[in-house]
């Protein structure tokens, strides 16, 4: 799923050679994402353009030879100066007379020779880096091999060859962006640039390599920069194995531009470093654009003067995160009256927010919705929780860019992050960023891998575990507290990875522990029975599945098994709660179940009944288990943390009746129901006291 698409997109055509481009948003400045050579698509730009487009007008264009453009078959057809009149000729269909120009690479190159040809439609020029032709020795190691030469090795930049790229193109994008992506943990990104690459092939890419530059020589691409009449910033790595330093250099001499460089970046600068790219090209356009009007009047508060301000980030995987950040801004606002708590969130947390009166940031509005990635991302009662993260890259970043300019307005005493991935993963990734106490709050730690998924998987859930241990003992003030929501024992004890500490001992050295938070005071079972008009001689079973549309699939089997359990117990009563993702009309249920939608106060009807069939999340096992309430629950397949962690969490609390998804046909259904209902849970007693303890970790910041 993608953080933002396209408000429209169409093609140019030029000489019988069609050219794909999106448009985003609808600012008054346009900005023009150039593509670099057919190698990738405009899906390389994916962490530029939801932030871009909240501001100004973003165009993104495939190059001819990838993406959605054509593949002609003739050589001519990719010289440099196609590309660039690409450039122009988009900018004429979509009716912009001047726009900023963005390019990587090749396409820098491109956008120079646009702006020299028309000079008049260009504000400025971004290059990340610019690769200009002769302007500058290549990196030595491009050139130790021939790229038309038979060779006798397969290694290295070897695999830079023509007779290679038609023996194995799949091994050549591999190195070919390994060796631009030097940056460690840079697994995820590979693999995008892997699968740009993969939409095209060798025989196009050879066309691109015989063509004539548009420039002879050296003096030709000086004399070309030397035309340059706009503003320019290069921005280049120390690291780049694509395009050396000295060329970047070079080039904001003749172009009388800006360089910034970026110790130990490599060449995929916008790939791998997306929120400065991101906050360089945004300062950039709005410098060479029309200055904006200067504020009449300006207000500046001094700091004691101003009221406390909290900013409060609630993952919107399920409603649980919002329940315990709920009770634990309770006990906030009584450790510390006039306290003022904001929320950045998503629905469906907003719902929840919204029906407690909570205030709901207006930034929130621009948040790419976390909850519908993930139901893109699950099957039957399947969702491969660590891959669906790692393929939310995108809509992280996004998110993070929100909440960057939010903070870079509003002062904030501090912010809590609740499983808030993008903000913590990019507050160590960006440091500076940081301007107030910073709160993290997790009830696991540790990405495990599935067995299914082999070594591979180990390999990258250990990669991922790696770069957080390394962040956090990079930055180990960034965090100004780490809370883990539970006890020592609810750790598992497997390790981050090979060389890497366990998980259980890192967390006890790195955390403090609030215990568990349940989100809502204890519940008087008759009272509550009574209330919701439970009857006493009824078996009341609930069917949930919390706040996402993941488990669809669960209700629905459930409910089919209704007519074969009430038949073996004659005063069932069963409710299917669909939560707000999912629409109760599409369950498809059999009469005599009853469906429901958003249920506020769901923790009362969970203490109420008799017993419970649910996924395996943690927050709704842990109210059942609070409640002491017995519960089958039944893990998402391929969901490492409800398999790994929350299973190991109840087993300690002696809780649930654990159950695979294929076993559940109608006569096991009506069996453990039956079971299952005829008991109390003789549970280990959960705390109460948890939102408090973590309040006043919280308050001390405050």
């Amino acid at each position: 799923m993608r953080a933002r698409y396209p408000d429209s997109e169409g093609f140019v055509e030029r000489d019988g050679v069609k050219v794909a481009y999106e448009v985003h948003g609808s600012g008054a400045t346009t900005i023009l994402l150039a593509p670099t050579w057919a190698v990738v698509d405009s899906r390389v730009w994916k962490a530029q353009v939801a932030y871009l487009a909240r501001h100004f007008r973003v165009i993104t264009v495939d190059p001819r030879g990838n993406g959605r453009s054509d593949r002609p078959t003739r050589p001519e057809a990719y010289r440099d100066v196609e590309y660039a009149e690409d450039l122009v000729a988009v900018l004429d269909a979509v009716g912009v007379d001047r726009a900023v120009v963005v390019g990587l690479c090749s396409g820098a190159w491109f956008a120079v020779i646009a702006a020299s040809r028309h000079p008049q439609r260009f504000l400025g020029l971004v290059a990340i880096p610019p690769a200009a032709p002769f302007l500058t020795a290549p990196l030595p190691h491009r050139v130790q091999f021939g790229f038309d030469d038979v060779l006798d090795s397969d290694e290295g930049w070897a695999r830079y060859n023509r007779h290679y790229w038609r023996r194995d193109f799949r091994g050549f994008l591999e190195f070919f962006f390994a060796e631009l992506l030097p940056e460690p943990h840079s697994t995820k990104q590979l693999e995008d640039c892997i699968e740009y690459g993969s939409q095209t092939d060798a025989e196009t890419l050879l066309y691109e390599m015989e063509t004539d530059c548009y420039v002879a020589d050296r003096a030709g691409t000086e004399a070309l920069l030397r035309t340059i009449g706009c503003p320019v910033l290069a921005v280049q790595g120390e690291q780049d194995r694509c395009q050396p330093l000295e060329r970047s250099a070079r080039f904001a001499e003749l172009t009388g531009g800006e360089l910034v460089v970026v110790p130990g970046g490599g060449h995929l600068l916008p790939v791998r470093a997306p929120v400065a790219v991101n906050r360089w090209i945004r300062e950039f356009a709005e410098r060479v654009a029309q200055p904006p009007a200067r504020p009449a009047v300006r207000r500046w508060t001094r700091p004691l003067d101003r009221p406390r301000r909290l900013l409060y980030l609630s993952s919107p995987i399920g409603l649980g995160h919002a329940r315990r950040d709920l009770a634990i801004a309770d006990a906030l606002r009584e450790l510390r009256p006039g306290l003022r708590i904001e929320w950045l969130a998503q629905h469906p947390v907003t719902a929840m927010l919204r029906h407690r009166g909570e205030y709901v940031h207006p930034a929130s509005d621009f948040l790419a919705n976390e909850s519908a990635h993930i139901e893109a991302e699950a099957g039957e009662h399947d969702l491969h929780a660590f891959q669906a993260i790692r393929r939310m890259d995108e809509i992280l970043v996004a998110n993070f860019m929100v909440f960057a300019d939010l903070v870079d307005g509003e002062p904030y005493d501090a912010w809590v992050g609740d499983e808030a991935w993008e903000l913590d993963y990019f507050l160590h990734e960006n440091p500076e960023l940081k301007r107030a106490a910073y709160v993290w709050l997790t009830d696991f730690v540790g990405w495990l891998p599935m067995p299914g998924g082999g070594p591979a998987e180990a390999a990258l859930t250990a990669d991922y575990n790696a770069e957080m241990v390394e962040q956090v003992a990079r930055f180990p003030r960034l965090r100004d507290r780490s809370l883990f929501v539970g006890n020592p024992d609810d750790l598992v004890a497997n390790p981050l990875g090979p060389g890497l500490p366990s998980i259980r001992d890192w967390t006890r050295q790195h955390f403090d522990f609030t215990g568990y938070i349940t989100g809502s005071a204890p519940v008087d079972r008759e009272q509550a029975r009574a209330e919701l008009g439970y009857l006493p001689d009824e078996r009341v079973c609930v069917v949930a599945v919390g706040g996402s549309g993941v488990g669809s699939h669960l209700l629905r089997r459930v409910a089919a098994a209704y007519p074969l359990a009430r038949a073996a117990l004659p005063d069932l009563r069963m409710i299917v709660v669909a939560g707000p993702r999912i629409d109760p009309a599409s369950l498809g249920v059999p009469a005599g179940v009853e469906v429901r939608g958003f249920v506020p106060d769901l923790h009362r009807h969970l203490a109420a009944c008799d017993v419970a069939i649910v996924h395996g999340g943690l927050t709704t096992t842990m109210e059942l288990t609070a409640a002491g309430t017995p519960f089958v629950y039944v893990p998402l397949r391929n969901h490492f943390e409800e398999n790994f962690h929350v299973r190991h969490r109840l087993a300690n609390y002696r809780a649930g009746r654990c159950l695979e998804y294929d076993e559940l046909t109608p006569e096991r259904i009506a069996q453990v129901l039956a079971e299952e209902s005829a008991r109390r849970g003789a549970y280990r007693p959960v705390e109460t006291d948890g939102a408090r303890r973590a309040a006043e970790m919280v308050a001390e910041l405050l």
